[in-house]
Parts: C-alpha cells; sequence; structure tokens
C-alpha cells in the first residue's frame, strides 16, 4: 500500500453499562446519525430481554453478550481465482470482524421480524440467539456448513 493504514477511531464507552461494546452495537443499530434514539432502542429492548427471561440468573447484558457469542462465526468463505476457476476458500474471521458480522447479523434478523416495536424484535431475537435458535444463529450456522462443505480448497488460502 502507498498510504499509511487509518488510524482506528476510539468508541467511547456507553453512559449505562459503560461498555465499548454496547456503543459499537448501538453505532450499528443507528439510522441517520439518530445517536440518542438507537441508545433508547437498545436499552428498552434490554428491558424486555429481562421480563421475558425473569427466572434466568444473568444480567440482559450478560445475557445480549452470550447471545452475540452464540451467533458469532469462527469461519467465511472468500472467493478466490486460481487458474481461471473461482473457488470458495474457507478462512478465519479476525477478532473485530467476527465482533461486527454477529452485531450487523443479529439487527439485520431483528429488523426482518415481525413485530410493534424495533426495541421488541431486537428483544425477541436477542432471546433467540440466546437460546441458539431464530434467524442470526441460522446464518451462522450456514456460513460454517458453506466453509464445511469448501474445506477441500483451503490449501488455496490467502
Amino acid at each position: 500500500m502507498r498510504k499509511a493504514k487509518p488510524k482506528k477511531r476510539v468508541i467511547l464507552p456507553d453512559p449505562v453499562f459503560n461498555e465499548v461494546m454496547v456503543t459499537k452495537f448501538v453505532n450499528h443499530l443507528m439510522f441517520d446519525g439518530k445517536k440518542s434514539i438507537a441508545f433508547d432502542i437498545f436499552y428498552s429492548s434490554l428491558d424486555v430481554v429481562k421480563s421475558k427471561l425473569p427466572n434466568e440468573d444473568k444480567t440482559p447484558l450478560e445475557i445480549w453478550k452470550k447471545a452475540l457469542e452464540n451467533i458469532t462465526p469462527l469461519l467465511e468463505v472468500k472467493s478466490r481465482r486460481v487458474g481461471g476457476a473461482t473457488f470458495q476458500v474457507p478462512t478465519e474471521i479476525r477478532a473485530e470482524r467476527k465482533e461486527s458480522i454477529s452485531m450487523k447479523n443479529l439487527i439485520l434478523y431483528s429488523r426482518k421480524r415481525g413485530g410493534r416495536s424495533m426495541a421488541d424484535k431486537l428483544a425477541a431475537e436477542i432471546v433467540d440467539a440466546y437460546n441458539s435458535q431464530g434467524g442470526a444463529f441460522k446464518r451462522k450456522e450456514d456460513i460454517h456448513r458453506m466453509a464445511e462443505a469448501n474445506r477441500a480448497f483451503a490449501h488455496f488460502r490467502f
């Protein structure tokens, strides 16, 4: 590369839980720079999660983290051209990208859900991901299945 890589921006922790991960999630959730609305949606969805899982001994934040962990893929396939043919090569994912993919999938499948408000839909998807089911978890399984099917091309890894 000719130019130096741009520096990573420092992301400030959120005001309630003092967690950087929450702020990253809210940044993915946000539309048109409306961060306060995105924070309201996230916090109210955690309240809904708390009411949906009352007998759970974990806090809603721990449930959310476990849900993210459950939908985080370990491998993905990347297209690689070798001698005129394109192969789907399974590769491991960097830690930052894993986190980002899981957050984006959780939000994407929350938006696709049926429900009254985004907070309700997000809460339902968090509960499903925590219980290892739902759209985001199925997406992770599909990614892993594709990587497993193309394991023969792993020697083309770059």
